[in-house]
């Protein structure tokens, strides 16, 4: 879907982006994460040709993106900012129609189009459709302006800090729902971040990018346990321990638990999906006032039943695994 071969961006004596190259696959979310000035957002921002590359290739959907008009490239690319950047003296159902609109649709398919994406983001258009953007909250705007730029249904979407405006609360509320979106539209996507956390939450893949070079790219846990640079793993040092719990999931604690790790007799097990992660089971133990956990997969059925402290000590057998992070 995207590919970026040896890609530089320089201004002046600066050099923004130095010779990077990396893939992004269909339907995939690649983050891309670092410090400030790292050359995230302008190689964000080169795939579309809000800034112009420099040196190397940039091919979007098999072409390069200096053989596209801008606007036909564009076209094919939703964008969303932090900032939302919604036409306030349009309604809500009017944000979302805007691109539609300019692609020529017929009132009927808009019509459909914004019921649907209003609908798939959690606001009713009986709600909120008539809603100006200044009556929404924070939350309730960036969700717009994903229905936005979704709507005419881009196979491609960027995203430049997305929620950064959020507060903590909201902010994590939108990475739920971003990666339930996600899933079920099956769209590829390239997100800027520099919140680590988020960025492990809503990625398939991490390309963690330093001065404008790409350390290291893969999936959080090969990042956190196989860093491949003494930046990557200072980088992800500070809260280690709450770094991996995160990128770790109840399927990947399976090969490590002892055989003996299941429940007899006892208080009712509260269930849990194989693909929950395990930072955010841990936190449940006061709720779950001593029950043990019944891991299930997606359809439901009973995989084995544990308590927290076999899921631990699963968790550390995995590390140990795993070597030196």
């Amino acid at each position: 879907m995207i590919e970026l071969e040896r890609v530089g961006k320089r201004y002046g004596d600066h050099v923004a982006v130095d010779d990077v190259s990396f893939d992004v696959k269909s339907g995939e979310t690649l983050v891309l994460l670092g410090r400030s000035g790292s050359g995230k957002t302008t190689t964000l921002k080169m795939i579309n040709r809000l800034v112009e590359p420099g040196t190397g290739t940039i091919r979007v959907f098999g072409r390069s993106v200096n053989e596209l008009p801008k606007e036909e490239l564009r076209r094919g690319i939703g964008y969303v900012i932090q900032a939302v950047g919604l036409f306030p003296h349009y309604t809500v159902e009017e944000n979302i129609a805007v691109v539609p609109r300019l692609l020529g649709w017929e009132r009927s398919r808009i019509e459909s189009r914004v019921e649907e994406l209003l609908a798939l983001v959690g606001l009713p258009r009986s709600r909120f459709g008539r809603m100006r953007p200044r009556e929404l909250s924070g939350g309730q705007q960036q969700r717009v302006g994903l229905a936005r730029a979704l709507a005419g249904d881009p196979p491609l979407v960027l995203l430049d800090e997305p929620f950064g405006a959020l507060d903590p609360v909201t902010r994590r509320e939108m990475q739920a729902e971003f990666v339930r979106l996600s899933a079920t539209l099956g769209k590829t996507m390239v997100l800027v971040t520099h919140d680590i956390s988020e960025a492990i939450v809503v990625g398939h893949r991490i390309c963690l990018l330093e001065a404008g070079r790409l350390e290291q790219i893969g999936s959080a846990q090969e990042l956190l346990f196989e860093p491949r640079t003494d930046f990557v793993r200072a980088f992800f040092d500070p809260g280690r321990l709450t770094l991996e719990l995160l990128a770790s999931t109840l399927a990947d604690m399976v090969p490590f638990l002892d055989s003996a790790a299941g429940q007899g007799a006892g208080p009712e097990p509260a269930r849990v999906p194989l693909t929950a992660r395990l930072l955010d089971v841990l936190e449940r133990r006061d709720a779950l006032d001593g029950r043990p956990l019944e891991v299930v997969d997606g359809t439901g059925a009973s995989l084995r039943t544990v308590t927290p402290g076999a899921l631990i000590e699963a968790f550390y057998a995995m590390r140990a695994s795993k070597g030196p992070g």
